[in-house]
């Protein structure tokens, strides 16, 4: 509500006096049906015959569009629409894609991989260096004899 200020009097000893708006604002709250209640409303409306205006009556007395109609009947034919489960809310997810994971595990393991070929790398380079500081020969993998 929202309060004015009007001024009766002019001068030092006039107060302003404050009234109350009596306009009441509505507030706009958006309808929810439930699944049950949309297949009730479908079940009703494909009982309707077309020519008598029984859908317009449905309609109005309802509050729906006939949009709503056509949108509920494509989730029930989709399988969404069943009485026990609710509508969830929102955008709905995008299909995953099935290599997607794959993908994930793969380079994960790369990623892993990866570190421990750093790690054996470092490993040598300092086995070398220790085998040049105590005048050791080095034996290269092409020096070696097969077993």
């Amino acid at each position: 509500m929202t309060a004015r200020k009007s001024l009766a009097k002019t001068g030092p000893s006039a107060r302003p006096t404050t009234t109350v708006d009596p306009e009441v604002v509505p507030v706009f709250e958006r309808r929810v049906f439930s699944n049950a209640d949309k297949l009730r409303i479908l079940a009703e409306a494909d009982a309707c015959t077309p020519s008598s205006g029984e859908r317009g009556a449905l309609l109005r007395r309802e509050g729906i569009y006939s949009s709503h109609l056509t949108k509920w009947r494509r989730q029930r034919s989709a399988g969404r629409l069943h009485a026990d489960t609710p509508t969830p809310r929102g955008p709905q997810p995008a299909p995953g894609d099935p290599l997607a994971a794959e993908f994930l595990r793969l380079r994960s393991e790369n990623a892993r991989l990866q570190a421990r070929l750093t790690q054996a790398e470092t490993i040598i380079d300092v086995q070398k260096k220790v085998a040049l500081l105590l005048g050791l020969p080095l034996v290269m993998p092409e020096q070696v004899a097969p077993c």
